[in-house]
């Protein structure tokens, strides 16, 4: 009997090999795709945080000016700074809704305005405004990006000064209620020199010229809360600070325009 040897032709080795080839090819490209794909993912996702951040900051940054400008008007009738009143116009310029949105840790309560104070000799408002942002990692890790925005704002404090010596007509400032002219914008009678104090001794206190305090109609109803706002030369003590009766709305004008008023026995003199 003949043996017949049974050897792989070489087109089927051929074949062979273009088989193992396109495998391994697959496979190649298989793990490409598991690596690039997550690396591609991840890029994006931090260029999204990335502008995310930055349209955070613009929008707080924003609306810190227009807090602070705001408070720079307050300071020419209030003698003293109000940070929750400050962080309450931020949060409202930046929406508040948009905040608690975003990636602020805490949304708009997560805003610090507790450094922000005012100078009272200089009469310059020291900004600073803090809040952390949420990165992408995982809650219990508790990386937070911290982000600050700190700068200084001129207290308003009227217009200038008309120069008298070139024959310009001078600046005198009045309210609109009052029955008087003043020549000082720093006048006593202009600033309000609003304090608080505990609602169970006002009765104990007494005005400068005198007088009791009195409960004011417009923002006191029933029981008065734990403190209450007074002022040194008013007869009531209020609950709000942003009752109308401690605003005093003061006015820039030339002298010529307050003719039949009499000057201010402080500072007309």
């Amino acid at each position: 009997m003949t043996q017949i040897n049974r050897n792989p032709s070489i087109s089927d080795r051929e074949r062979a090999s273009a088989s193992d080839s396109k495998t391994r090819i697959k496979g190649s490209v298989t793990v490409e795709s598991a690596l690039t794909i997550p690396l591609f993912l991840f890029a994006i996702m931090c260029l999204v945080y990335l502008l995310e951040i930055q349209a955070i900051r613009f929008s707080i940054g924003t609306a810190a000016h227009g807090a602070a400008k705001i408070a720079a008007e307050d300071a020419a009738i209030h003698p003293f700074f109000n940070p929750v009143k400050f962080q309450a116009d931020l949060v409202n310029l930046a929406e508040a809704e948009r905040l608690d949105r975003s990636i602020i840790s805490g949304g708009s309560s997560g805003i610090r305005c507790w450094a922000t104070y005012y100078d009272s000799n200089d009469e310059v408002l020291h900004i600073k405004v803090s809040y952390k942002l949420q990165l992408p990692f995982p809650e219990y890790t508790g990386i937070r990006l911290k982000q600050e925005h700190e700068f200084q704002v001129k207290a308003w404090t009227g217009y200038a000064d008309q120069n008298e010596a070139e024959g310009e007509e001078s600046i005198v400032y009045i309210t609109e209620t009052g029955i008087v002219y003043h020549t000082d914008y720093r006048c006593s009678y202009l600033q309000l020199s609003v304090q608080f104090v505990p609602a169970a001794s006002v009765e104990d206190l007494r005005n400068e010229s005198g007088g009791i305090y009195h409960a004011c109609d417009k923002c006191v109803h029933g029981e008065s809360m734990a403190g209450v706002y007074i002022t040194n030369y008013g007869t009531k003590y209020h609950n709000s600070l942003n009752c109308s009766g401690l605003k005093r709305s003061i006015r820039a004008v030339k002298k010529s325009e307050v003719a039949g008023m009499g000057a201010c026995n402080k500072c007309g003199k």
